[in-house]
């Protein structure tokens, strides 16, 4: 099996509900996502996948969707808020922790064509989640 794999940065806001701790507070990351595509046999130019069309199919997505947005929870109370505010949002069915925002991201990934088989989300330098299906 052949592996390749892109980073891509961005930057968000979040915060967890149903959450005791200080993530329920609104607040803000510099994130590192790592893209894992694999695939068994390598393409007429040797490559599972050029490193340049992860950038062009899925940080464009990224860019669009998540940097520099605050990512919610559909149902969090701020989320009118912010509407009404004009301020960018990226609203999701679960909780916007690290671990359903690589799957968020995985999932982008695959509607996009990748063959992806794992993301992982750095939200410190010391603190990650991955999703992998």
């Amino acid at each position: 099996m052949f592996k390749v794999t892109r980073e891509i940065h961005f930057c968000y806001g979040h915060r967890l509900m149903n959450y005791s701790g200080k993530c329920r507070h609104p607040h803000g990351h510099n994130g590192r996502v790592e893209v894992e595509v694999t695939s068994k046999k390598l393409d007429k130019r040797g490559m599972v996948v050029d490193f340049g069309d992860i950038k062009t199919r899925l940080q464009s997505w990224i860019d669009d969707h998540l940097d520099h947005q605050m990512i919610l929870r559909k149902d969090d109370p701020l989320v009118p808020v912010l509407k009404k505010m004009g301020e960018p949002i990226y609203l999701m069915q679960d909780n916007p922790t690290a671990e359903n925002i690589a799957r968020e991201i995985f999932r982008a990934a695959k509607a996009r064509g990748l063959s992806v088989t794992r993301v992982t989300l750095w939200e410190t330098d010391k603190s990650w989640a991955s999703y992998a299906p």
